[in-house]
């Protein structure tokens, strides 16, 4: 996590730096201090500090307007580095043991639950309950039991047509764990890259296994990995804009 924050920091000094007006900012950084320095030396002078106030709000605006096609640029691969990101540190893989919910979500206009789905559980898993069918979520839900270390695999038959779920049990803290299947919809494959998408015209939205959120250690505090990220690569931008001089 520290070396991949360290490389976002710099990638987003870089962005920062060819799109942004570095000058501009700079002008405007020195005429709020100055504007602050115009508060302390006349604050007897009602008059001044108001009119020093307005022109810390312009600027204030001013520079935040340089720096909004900046962060435009940057929402691309960040969101792109946080989805994989995701993968590695956003789930426990299942310890041995451990019961776990196998969701399939079905599709808007998917009201009733469909008779023809079947399940092929490897060695692994046990599935240990029938379909339960949640109409208000439109959702089925089966209970898992988590039997042997390895990556195992769910298989599901519905008509004609085969699709497996990988499942993670007790693997290694740094592993790439995919909790959800995605549809055919792209947006759903983008931000659920880990496994293939599901076979079109299944009616189904994703299927996923609810495996526990992992937390990230940092001085006793457990805490989110995107929390540790972002705190990271904020650290290691500002840490090093003046080497890479770069006006923020």
């Amino acid at each position: 996590m520290i070396f991949i924050s360290l490389l976002t920091g710099l990638l987003m000094l870089f962005i920062f730096r060819r799109t942004s007006n570095q000058e501009g900012i700079r002008r405007t950084k020195n005429k709020i201090k100055a504007h602050l320095l115009e508060l302390r030396l006349y604050k007897d002078s009602l008059p001044v500090s108001l009119r020093a106030y307005g022109n810390i709000l312009l600027a204030n605006l001013r520079y935040i307007s340089h720096s909004v096609k900046p962060m435009l640029v940057m929402i691309v691969p960040i969101l792109l580095i946080l989805i994989q990101l995701n993968l590695w540190f956003g789930y426990d893989s299942l310890p041995l043991g451990q019961a776990a919910l196998l969701k399939v979500m079905l599709e808007d206009g998917q009201n009733e639950p469909p008779s023809d789905i079947a399940l092929e559980a490897s060695s692994g898993i046990t599935v240990e309950t029938p379909a339960l069918w949640i109409e208000e979520s439109r959702e089925i839900d089966w209970r898992l039991r988590a039997r042997e270390k390895g990556i195992h695999s769910i298989v599901f038959h519905r008509g004609q047509n085969s699709f497996s779920k990988k499942v993670a049990i007790a693997q290694n803290a740094l592993s790439r764990i995919s909790a959800v299947k995605p549809g055919s919809n792209v947006f759903d494959e983008i931000f659920n890259p880990g496994e293939k998408p599901l076979p079109g015209k299944l009616g189904l939205r994703s299927v996923e296994v609810a495996y526990p959120s992992k937390r990230m250690n940092l001085f006793g505090w457990r805490l989110h990995w995107l929390i540790v990220f972002i705190a990271l690569s904020i650290v290691f931008g500002f840490a090093l804009k003046g080497v890479f001089k770069v006006e923020i």
